[in-house]
This record gives structure tokens, sequence and C-alpha cells, in this order.
């Protein structure tokens, strides 16, 4: 199964001012771009041509670092898109997943404090995510393209924290730029769909 770039699910400017077209149009048309690209090229002729996208990023962690990588990257921006919305984020949750959060994390405000803290602590380029591990939601934070998918969970909300995730819009403000996030961008509809089907 080749991998291929999906289209944004919303226009280039339709999370300005919290994120621009121009940070959307590196991001998604090039960065992502090259992870598909290079994953291709990666994957022919390889044990795991033909398997699913999941298949690939967890058999090649540990064992091909170069296809791990691009896949590992592809696999987190293809959801990560899909993890913002125009007028998204907030404090409005589905309800399942409102108690979930209030459960196993104590509050949306303390999920929200300990997400920002994930980013912000992942030294260099890296991630921050809402997981669930045996049943639970976890607040967790992987290095470059790693994801709570290779450590045994299933992630249902992403931050990336690479650079060009931010640095057009917000430098060197990584905090604001994850509080931002979580405001004014996140499809919590989207988290709530990936947190029932990692309940099942």
């Amino acid at each position: 199964m080749s991998f291929s770039l999906p289209d944004l699910p919303y226009a280039h400017d339709a999370l300005a001012p919290y994120m621009s077209r121009e940070t959307l149009e590196y991001h998604h048309d090039k960065h992502h771009a090259a992870y598909v690209n290079t994953g291709n090229t990666l994957l022919k002729g390889s044990e795991w041509e033909g398997k699913s996208l999941e298949e690939i990023v967890k058999g090649s962690y540990g064992k091909n670092q170069a296809l791990f990588n691009n896949a590992g990257q592809h696999y987190n921006h293809t959801h990560f898109w899909k993890w913002m919305k125009p007028g998204g984020g907030g404090d409005k949750l589905p309800g399942a997943l409102e108690k979930a959060i209030v459960a196993d994390l104590g509050s949306v405000a303390k999920m929200k404090e300990d997400f920002v803290q994930a980013g912000v602590t992942q030294f260099g380029s890296g991630w921050a995510w809402l997981a669930v591990k045996d049943g639970k939601i976890i607040v967790t934070k992987t290095p470059n393209g790693e994801s709570p998918l290779v450590h045994g969970a299933v992630p249902i909300l992403g931050a990336d924290v690479w650079e060009h995730s931010y640095y057009i819009d917000y430098r060197n403000r990584r905090p604001d730029y994850l509080k931002a996030f979580l405001e004014s961008m996140v499809n919590w509809d989207y988290v709530a769909e990936l947190y029932a089907a990692a309940s099942k």
C-alpha cells in the first residue's frame, strides 16, 4: 500500500490567524509531501510493501529507521490535519470524551495544562499526545516521528512541535502555539471518534 498525500480537510487559510496559510503551505504541501515521497521510495522492495500504514509504522520501528521516520511522520500528519478545524478548540467536548478525561486526568483544564507541558518539555522535535493505554487516557510526548502507536497505546490527539509547525506564526513561542492549538483549533469531535474506537 503506497503512501499518498491527503488533501487538507479545509482551505489553507481556514485556521488563520492561529495557523497561517503560509504555515500550511509549507507544512502540508512541502513537509508532508516529502515524507510521502521519501516513504514510498523506501517502501519499495521492503518487507512491509503492501502492508497498512499502521503495520508499516509498527513493523519498521527499531528495524528500519529511515522508513520508520517517514512512515511515522506520514501517519502522524494524516491525523494532524484532521485534529484541527476552523473554529475548533475550547472546552465544549463531546460528553463521553469529557467524562473520560475528567475520570483519567482530573479535569479538562488539567489535561490542557499537562498537554501544553508535554509539548513544551519535548526537547527538540517531536509531538505532544493524548492517547489511550490500558483503557485509560494518558498525556505523553515522543521525539521526532514516534507516536504512542509504537509504545502500546492508541493516539487520539497529537500536536506537532517540530519548528516547521509553528515557527512562521509564533517564532520561538512554543507554549503560545500549543495554547492556541487547544483553545482555537482542536477538532474535539474527531478526538471523540478516535477515543470511541480505541475504547472498544
